[in-house]
């Protein structure tokens, strides 16, 4: 089966592709790297031809609220404009849990406008929300350094580790379509600031961590429930303790 993955030179992308590839399909790494941009429509139809899935892993280069905004649904309506054409049976993207659960964070608002164009495009679809990644806590850390001190808020988050992604992804691309949302967390739930302590303390980095209710992220303030799963989502394997030993 010939599967496209768009952004499959990124972190999730390229460990999807391997994993296809191994299971015996046809996938296609469609990024600008590969000549493939959803933007401009460069290489895009010519590289959904045949398809039958079609994966959406790709992310914005710039989180400011207007580019992302325009990112995502200028390339989710590109990409619905050539899998009509191409007959796309499937359509998977992946977004963020609690992503229509925080109106206040201009990225958040710009992943709701793509699932609702993806609901919108009568193709069958499934929409995965995953939770943060272990992998981006060095850049959490750093998008709230002010000096020595880190400002976090201590609302509950429950990271997972891409391979768990990359492996619900990989699973839901040889399945039937869900025509609706499912969500991935990992398989603890902790404070956003207790989590980039240990991150910290494991790196032997000195900054300290300062806990803030009020601390933003991603433009909006956290509560217990922002960034959370709801029932019965698909929990993955890797613990945090488990992901640092091996990064």
């Amino acid at each position: 089966m010939k599967i496209v993955v768009i952004g499959g030179t990124g972190l999730i992308g390229s460990k999807v592709v391997a994993s296809l590839r191994q299971k015996g399909h046809e996938a296609v790494a469609a990024s600008p790297n590969t000549g493939v941009n959803t933007i401009t429509g460069e290489g895009l139809a010519e590289a959904v031809a045949g398809a039958q899935v079609v994966v959406d892993l790709a992310n914005s280069p710039n989180f400011a609220d207007d580019a992302v905004m325009a990112f995502f649904t200028t390339a989710g309506r590109n990409i619905a404009a050539v899998e009509k054409v191409a007959g796309v049976r499937h359509h998977i993207a992946l977004s963020v849990v609690g992503s229509d659960r925080n109106p206040e964070s201009g990225y958040l608002r710009a992943k709701v406008a793509q699932e609702e164009l993806i609901k919108a495009s009568g193709i069958p679809y499934t929409i995965i929300r995953s939770t943060q990644f272990f992998e981006f806590l060095g850049g959490i850390a750093q998008s709230a350094t002010d000096g020595n001190t880190i400002r976090l808020s201590p609302a509950h988050l429950q990271p997972v580790a891409s391979n768990d992604v990359a492996g619900l992804v990989t699973e839901v691309a040889t399945a039937a379509p869900a025509n609706g949302v499912i969500e991935l967390a990992g398989p603890e739930r902790i404070g956003l600031d207790d989590l980039v302590r240990r991150y910290l303390t494991a790196k032997h980095d000195a900054r300290k961590v300062v806990t803030d209710v009020h601390a933003r992220y991603f433009g909006t303030e956290l509560n217990d429930r922002s960034l959370t799963p709801g029932d019965n989502p698909n929990i993955g394997s890797t613990s945090f303790e488990a992901w640092l030993a091996q990064a």
